[in-house]
């Protein structure tokens, strides 16, 4: 596998992407021959999904191409929630998907249409589950490593993928065994039910960042603590955090002593600003602290909220 990834002038998650496009397309050949001659609807269904994982992860390559760009005087904070658009984009898709072999499934129960060529729809779903477990520990590795959503999303969707092949490899030997072929149907509902859920949480992923959630408790919890624990500041407030799926966005005011040269005032947060990065190394960091005299909370919640006077505030 690592002899395959390695694509010159790609970035490890491209390299993912584009693993999981080729490995899609090629499933989705081979399993959307064998649906179609044999009427499963669970191959047809396993088949559509694999047609869908190829078309998503082809988009998600360019996303995260785009996300990657440099910031500019257009994006001064770069393009990372184009990531976060893929995986709703993504997300929205594989539920229509869902909703389609749904359809299928009905249709079939309603039709009472028959399943043929078990034996090769048994090899092919063999071969995929073999092939997309490998493919989920690959993507899950690099998800760990650098944190992306698209590849946690891809992860999480191929992971789908995984059960229902599964499931689908099930339901077509039981059928084989018992040749009652509303069983197929069955296992077809079930996936398209399954996959509708999975995707619930690209989704909600994904529009969290768009609406600039905060980053985790956690992570917040120690930002927190890092700053509170400078023993030359005086206090912290206005502490706000996001993240786009590439970066992590932090801003916070410092209180600090009026006669505190400038160049000490600097010296601290850079201190402070090592610490948090060294919380998520992988990640890139947007961290721009503000120094206050003294605790003007008040007036920065009056502010943000619209009152946008600036006059200056009795010490």
């Amino acid at each position: 596998m690592d002899l395959i990834i390695k694509i010159k002038g790609f970035s490890k998650e491209r390299r993912a992407t584009a693993i999981a496009t080729i490995t899609a397309t090629l499933l989705a050949i081979v399993k959307l021959a064998i649906g179609v001659m044999s009427g499963s609807v669970a191959v047809l269904a396993s088949a559509i999904d694999s047609i869908l994982d190829s078309a998503i992860s082809v988009f998600n390559f360019f996303a995260i191409k785009k996300a990657e760009e440099q910031p500019n005087e257009l994006f001064p904070y770069g393009k990372g929630k184009v990531q976060a658009i893929a995986g709703v984009i993504e997300g929205t898709i594989i539920t229509i998907s869902g909703i389609y072999i749904i359809y299928e499934a009905i249709k079939k129960i309603a039709n009472e249409d028959s399943t043929e060529m078990l034996g090769a729809s048994i090899g092919v779903m063999v071969i995929s589950v073999l092939v997309t477990y490998f493919l989920v520990k690959y993507l899950e590795r690099i998800a760990k490593e650098t944190d992306n959503i698209v590849i946690k999303s891809d992860a999480i969707h191929y992971k789908a993928d995984l059960i229902s092949n599964g499931a689908v490899l099930i339901s077509i030997f039981l059928v084989f065994v018992t040749g009652l072929d509303f069983i197929d149907a069955i296992f077809g509902l079930a996936i398209g039910i399954y996959i509708i859920y999975s995707a619930y949480e690209i989704i909600s992923e994904g529009v969290l960042i768009l609406l600039d959630r905060s980053l985790d408790a956690e992570i917040v919890a120690k930002i927190g603590e890092i700053i509170a624990n400078e023993k030359d500041a005086r206090g912290y407030h206005w502490l706000k955090t996001r993240t786009d799926g590439v970066h992590n966005f932090v801003e916070f005011h410092l209180v600090l002593d009026p006669q505190m040269t400038i160049e000490r005032a600097h010296n601290i947060a850079d201190d402070i600003i090592c610490k948090i990065t060294a919380l998520e190394p992988n990640k890139g960091w947007v961290i721009n602290p503000h120094f206050d005299p003294h605790d003007d909370e008040e007036k920065n919640v009056r502010i943000f909220e619209g009152n946008t006077s600036c006059a200056t505030d009795e010490k």
